[in-house]
């Protein structure tokens, strides 16, 4: 949620959204320098569902004389920052990393499949042409034949 008034903190967010289902989490990042959160935070549903109709019924309401922007909050990837780590804890993104990690792991093998399948059929290519050009064809291969015969 952004817009909020410098007195709400993450017990005031969290009575504010817990209407719409069970909050699992409420943040509130607070700005280094001043030591105050930085007029936005973060609340987490158990549910997809309840995050939903929190968004429907929050967005534009008013707290505390402020008027809110409630939106989905997406995990931003690993980056460096102030400290070099990402200000995400270490496991927010746990059940979907394993599954990612065999993913990335599946493509990577695809890919090295494909690169040789190319370079066999780009090697396979090459001996053809060379065969042509020294007036070489398959006799066994009826498409050889053909494309000899077309070329001359």
């Amino acid at each position: 949620a952004g817009g909020l008034a410098e007195e709400v903190d993450e017990k005031i967010l969290h009575a504010a959204f817990v209407p719409f289902g069970e909050v699992k989490d409420v943040k509130t990042p607070l700005d280094q320098a001043t030591q105050k959160h930085r007029s936005f935070g973060f609340v987490t549903f158990l549910e997809r569902e309840d995050a939903a109709a929190a968004m429907d019924n929050m967005d534009g309401a008013e707290l505390f004389g402020r008027v809110l922007t409630v939106n989905y909050a997406f995990p931003e990837k690993i980056k460096g920052g102030e400290q070099g780590w990402a200000a995400q804890p270490v496991w927010a993104d746990a059940d979907t990393w394993f599954e990612r990690q065999q993913q990335e792991e599946e493509m990577k093998r695809l890919q090295t499949e494909q690169n040789a399948a190319m370079k066999e059929a780009e090697r396979l290519h090459r001996e053809k042409v060379a065969a042509e050009k020294n007036g070489e064809t398959d006799e066994a291969d009826p498409m050889a034949v053909a494309e000899a015969q077309a070329v001359n």
